[in-house]
């Protein structure tokens, strides 16, 4: 099976997938059951980068409510180059106080034990439920345990280890070819809930043996997410503990120079990976059926972003992606709520090719054309501002749809 299975995404010419699961050189992984999860899975991971030149970058959620771990790392991300993950699924050391910034520090301090790396950098991470207090004794256990098995091959269970309502894995493992060699590119990432544009609910890690600048990471992780994981939406929910960290360890000798052909080629494999890794996110949207992709076009960049999340987070526009059903006119709607004042807006609409509206009037188009579109995997809806504003600003969101499994999974989430 291939990790570039969406329509969405092109897998560069100059990547290839690896033939194998290996981290890139300088990174070792591992992940354990450490008892916090009920259900006695894998729930503490452990990412290493042995290279004491590695250079790194990082992203945090935009919530106005910070999990501690985040509150942790963010006053370390941008003072030191990370070279060490601690992660604990199954809990997300939410609205904890105090306590729970102790515990944060706690699992730093021990992570910094366990991949014998300095505490300042360390970067932790969790998931999970809210409110609740995290043992973080049961972190330090995990982690003597996880520091045994650390190995080149350990993504596998570190990817694991950070899951919570997720379905599967999200993880890859490219080969890229940069004009000085070949480096190796890789992710793990977990999100299957509460995931809006303007980040996800997610928790991202990427390494690379590349040798990259502090400010060309920086730079191609921030561009990069702006077009993955700041345009996917499940549910249009922020979460407390979104986390995006790139490390590159720089073992290949292979150097990215800024604004040259392989920092061209680097990034284009950055940003085809994390896209795909979007779109796994929303596919696995707790109980999904359908990926929907809407672009909006026209107008200015404020009403482009709100008419495509209207139509991402519209629950009329969800439920009838999960059932198959064609009914375009809730997608008008959803638009016509997010714009109001602009009447008489001339609103054009396409279902997945499929001409429905036209200068904001419905037009003649065959319905078992559109049923065929509705039944696939991936829906894709383009929407035209027409000639409301002056602007030509276009932009996009890939999102789930809506059904029983989202309403079931978190009416029982903490029960």
């Amino acid at each position: 099976m291939t990790f570039f299975d969406s329509r969405w995404v092109q897998r560069p010419d100059h990547v290839a997938e690896a033939p194998d699961d290996t981290l890139p050189a300088g990174f070792r992984a591992s992940g354990v059951a450490a008892g916090i999860k009920p259900s006695g899975g894998l729930d503490v991971g452990l990412l290493v980068c042995d290279s004491p030149e590695a250079t790194s970058a990082a992203r945090f959620t935009a919530s106005g409510v910070l999990a501690a771990p985040v509150i942790v790392t963010k006053e370390r991300a941008h003072l030191h180059a990370l070279r060490a993950v601690v992660v604990n699924s199954g809990n997300a050391n939410a609205a904890t106080g105090r306590p729970g910034l102790d515990e944060a520090a706690r699992m730093q301090g021990a992570g910094g034990m366990a991949a014998g790396v300095p505490t300042e950098q360390v970067a932790v991470a969790s998931t999970g439920v809210i409110g609740v207090q995290l043992d973080g004794q049961k972190v330090v256990k995990g982690l003597l345990e996880a520091n045994g098995q650390l190995s080149p091959g350990g993504a596998v269970a570190f990817a694991d280890a950070i899951k919570t309502t997720d379905a599967f894995d999200k993880r890859a493992t490219l080969d890229v070819q940069l004009p000085g060699g070949t480096v190796r590119l890789a992710a793990q990432c977990k999100g299957a809930g509460m995931i809006s544009p303007r980040f996800a609910t997610m928790l991202c890690f990427i390494e690379t043996d590349a040798v990259l600048s502090a400010q060309t990471a920086d730079l191609l992780l921030g561009v990069c997410v702006k077009r993955s994981f700041d345009r996917c939406s499940v549910d249009g929910q922020l979460s407390t503990n979104d986390t995006a960290i790139l490390i590159a360890s720089g073992a290949s000798g292979v150097e990215v120079e800024p604004e040259g052909e392989s920092e061209l080629r680097f990034g284009e494999a950055l940003d085809a990976l994390l896209r795909q890794l979007a779109i796994l996110m929303v596919r696995d949207g707790e109980g999904a059926k359908r990926v929907g992709r809407v672009v909006v076009r026209g107008g200015h960049q404020g009403t482009v972003e709100a008419a495509a999340r209207a139509v991402a987070n519209s629950p009329l526009v969800k439920t009838a992606l999960h059932g198959g059903d064609p009914n375009w006119g809730r997608i008008a709607q959803a638009v016509g709520g997010a714009l109001v004042g602009t009447a008489p807006l001339e609103l054009d609409i396409d279902f997945d090719g499929i001409a429905v509206m036209r200068a904001g009037n419905a037009v003649r188009s065959d319905l078992a054309a559109l049923q065929a579109r509705a039944d696939q995997d991936e829906v894709e809806i383009e929407i035209g501002l027409g000639g409301w504003g002056q602007g030509g600003a276009e932009t996009e969101v890939f999102f789930s749809d809506l059904g029983h499994g989202y309403v079931t999974i978190n009416a029982e989430y903490t029960t």
